[in-house]
């Protein structure tokens, strides 16, 4: 299957994705401490996802992710939305990002022979939970129950204007599994699967990651494979595992490299600091990454400075 990366890597030799979403919003005044964390925007201020996206792609993002990370139709219920009303939410996250990209290109003409991708934020299971579960792993749930909660979303996402499927923050075999179970009923679409690590060799769940990229060898519209929402410092030998199982594209997109501290609700730094962001995709680049960008803390700068650092 031709990939919609294809053509950006056979230009540009990788792709530039977007940043953090929801701590930029945080940011700029949003107050995320919510069930639905990003998602909550979707329903108070939609114009402040765009202006977010926005900024992206005039930093230099060539993939736009939309703001339904942790939007779900379980999440939703439980505030009270509908059916109804929950696939309108979803469906607008799509189009936010659709009117960032054409409000752009109509403000950059050069940008017109190579317009930016949408990719729908598709969350792990422990995200609907909001208990930190796609950074342990250990849901104990059936693989059935993955695959029914995963396919609300994918049905409705799936049939949206997004270019590709962003399965994100997968923290444990099982849930990868079902994705790719799941992915033979939508042979047409275009999916990538990143994983969160715990260090520089297992999931978060304590599975290996090399087992887990060769679990999705097998899926002909998974085209991407990789890590993001996990500390800078591990991502250089987690690429060069990948690299040495999979002939996918191997995507990164780490977060900061600071600790979460849940008491105190404050990013941290950590003794793991000391290099860039730029400095560390250089190294990412290196060591194999096609597709780069960022998680939690990066901002439309560090995107900005990335796409200066390969011109």
């Amino acid at each position: 299957m031709n990939s919609f990366f294809d053509h950006i890597i056979q230009k540009q030799g990788c792709v530039i994705l977007d940043g953090a979403l929801a701590t930029e919003l945080e940011k700029r005044g949003a107050n995320l401490n919510h069930t639905l964390w990003s998602a909550k925007l979707l329903i108070e201020n939609p114009a402040l996802i765009k202006q977010v996206h926005l900024d992206y792609l005039h930093a230099g993002a060539a993939i736009i992710t939309t703001a339904t990370y942790q939007a779900s139709f379980e999440g939703f219920a439980k505030e009270g939305y509908s059916k109804k009303e929950t696939e309108h939410l979803m469906n607008l996250s799509v189009t936010l990002a659709r009117e960032a990209i054409d409000e752009f290109l109509n403000t950059t003409p050069s940008a017109q022979s190579q317009a930016p991708l949408v990719a729908a934020s598709i969350g792990p299971y422990g995200a609907a939970l909001a208990d930190g579960s796609e950074y342990r792993g250990n849901y104990n749930v059936s693989i059935e129950k993955l695959m029914e909660f995963h396919k609300h979303r994918l049905d409705l996402l799936a049939r949206s204007n997004a270019d590709i499927l962003a399965f994100e923050t997968i923290p444990c075999l099982e849930e990868a599994f079902a994705i790719k179970e799941l992915l033979k009923m939508y042979p047409q679409s275009q999916a990538w699967v990143s994983f969160s690590c715990k260090d520089e060799m297992h999931l978060c769940s304590g599975a290996l990651f090399s087992e887990a990229v060769e679990l999705l060898n097998g899926s002909p519209n998974i085209i991407g494979v990789g890590v993001n929402c996990t500390a800078p410092h591990y991502i250089e030998a987690l690429i060069k595992i990948a690299a040495a199982v999979t002939h996918k594209y191997i995507i990164v997109y780490p977060n900061k490299g600071e600790a979460y501290n849940s008491n105190t609700k404050t990013w941290e730094p950590t003794e793991n600091c000391h290099l860039s962001f730029v400095d560390n995709a250089q190294i990412w680049k290196a060591a194999g990454a096609k597709v780069i960008g960022g998680c939690c803390r990066t901002s439309p700068e560090d995107i900005l400075q990335l796409k200066n650092s390969w011109k």
